[in-house]
């Protein structure tokens, strides 16, 4: 929940040359600066409370992009490390047998998908296994989810199933006629925010007892990079802003403490990138880290330096993808009322810039949501500038623009890459004004052309990409000291 004291770092806050700060929502230390909230590369908690903010903004701020096009973006694969490779009908009778078992699955599924739209448990409840104790509970809550989502669209299709999944000993367990794995395509549309539906593929496990087919599970051999509806996790609490949607599963409290948060971000994004987008956004609030990682379809700890991410829920990245905000719920239980505006104000932009299925190179997508982040929350270059800075003191000025491969999670310059983008950024706008630095994002964002990027340079900003990055590097030095 959003604390009523900031508990980061006290932090100095000088606005941008071209921007006046914005008016205080919260009482600060009387040695902190005020600020309209939250960071977007948020000061990560616990390693912003005894690190400067740069190094923490970076650390959180940075994986909302590059994450998401490695992990969260990748297309659900049913088949992709499975120890049992999908089985194939070589006979007539195993192909009738699929075939009836397809039939008798699909029936489940729309029986489920009916009772959902027409908000009846017992009938939804009436296609889980009788004997799947357990699953019957989480049936009940996943119903309830379903209900409080207010859904516009609700679908499960049965795409394939796998007669070799299930061991003999779980085939013991289910007892019945017959059980197997399925593999069922999930489709749901949350309404006045998503243009298209979001998809999913789950594992369902059905069952035929006394003639009649259940499901038992959904959640039965899930495999790398399969990502689940954060529906289908535990409860869920809605809360809605006036451009937000929060949806957590920790507490309701815990929602309606975010929604102020996310509809400020909301503005800020637009008043930078105008208003020509949807100016909504859905947050996902996890109560554990496994339930982000979930969401993701992510390795475990692969983000466990990361605040936030931004992905797209659906199998391809396609613009009009519904996109979530999903928290990592350690570091945003930790960060301060600044450092969550920042980390809401940085991931919104990327919602507001379609970053999601954008060719911008992420520099500039990092970059640019920095920049966005940094105008509504200004911040002193000292400290949102750390890292590199000490590197630039060094002797170790950066060659280049980073590259995608600096942005990923683990790299080891994470902070400098973060922190050498926004700097990018922002010297276009004090170099051309801030409706340039939109216009190059949006030339680039729009190009078909491999040299997308570089044309941008020359029609947009009349240089080339190695002359501003001769201007960049003496920017950096400049603002560094060196």
């Amino acid at each position: 929940m959003i604390d009523e004291q900031d508990d980061t770092v006290p932090l100095p806050v000088t606005p941008p040359p071209s921007d006046p700060p914005h008016p205080t929502d919260h009482r600060s230390e009387p040695d902190q600066a005020k600020s309209e909230g939250g960071h977007k590369p948020p000061p990560v908690a616990p390693i912003v409370k005894k690190v400067a903010l740069g190094l923490a903004v970076c650390l959180v701020a940075g994986a909302g992009y590059a994450g998401l096009r490695q992990i969260a973006d990748a297309p659900a694969d049913p088949n992709a490390t499975s120890a049992h490779p999908p089985a194939t009908s070589t006979t007539p009778d195993e192909a009738a047998a699929g075939v009836k078992r397809a039939v008798a699955g699909e029936a489940v599924l729309q029986k489920m998908a009916d009772a959902v739209e027409n908000d009846k448990r017992s009938e939804f409840l009436d296609t889980i296994d009788p004997k799947a104790a357990e699953f019957r509970a989480s049936a009940r809550t996943i119903f309830a989810n379903l209900s409080a989502l207010q859904l516009g669209t609700f679908q499960l299709r049965y795409v394939s199933d796998d007669t070799a999944a299930l061991t003999p000993d779980r085939q013991a367990q289910l007892g019945g006629t017959q059980s197997w794995l399925a593999q069922v395509e999930v489709s749901w549309q949350l309404a006045g925010y998503d243009v298209k539906p979001a998809r999913e593929t789950l594992p369902v496990t059905f069952v035929t007892r006394d003639g009649t087919t259940y499901a038992s599970s959904f959640s039965e051999r899930f495999v790398a990079g399969q990502r689940r509806p954060v529906w289908a996790l535990g409860p869920v609490a809605v809360a809605q802003g006036k451009h937000s949607l929060v949806i957590s599963l920790d507490s309701e409290a815990e929602a309606r403490s975010y929604v102020s948060v996310a509809d400020k971000a909301v503005e800020s994004g637009t008043k930078v990138w105008g208003t020509g987008w949807r100016q909504k956004v859905v947050v996902y609030l996890p109560a554990k880290q496994a339930q982000m990682e979930g969401i993701l379809g992510a390795q475990p700890n692969t983000y466990t330096q990361i605040a936030a991410v931004t992905m797209a829920e659906l199998d391809t990245p396609t613009v009009g993808a519904p996109v979530r905000i999903v928290a990592n719920p350690k570091l945003f239980e930790e960060l301060g009322k600044q450092g969550r505006r920042i980390v809401l104000t940085h991931e919104t932009t990327h919602v507001a810039s379609t970053a999601t299925a954008s060719p911008v190179p992420l520099w500039l997508a990092e970059g640019f949501a920095d920049y966005v982040a940094f105008t509504a929350v200004p911040v002193q270059d000292e400290s949102a500038a750390k890292e590199l800075f000490k590197s630039v003191r060094a002797g170790k000025v950066p060659a280049t623009l980073p590259g995608p491969e600096a942005f990923a999670a683990s790299a080891t310059e994470l902070p400098q890459a973060y922190e050498s983008a926004w700097l990018a950024c922002r010297l276009i706008s004090e170099r051309e004004g801030q409706d340039k630095l939109v216009k190059f994002y949006r030339t680039v964002h729009a190009s078909k052309s491999p040299t997308g990027l570089a044309d941008a340079f020359k029609s947009v900003l009349g240089m080339t990409e190695a002359e501003f990055v001769g201007e960049w590097q003496k920017y950096l030095e400049r603002l560094a000291g060196a």
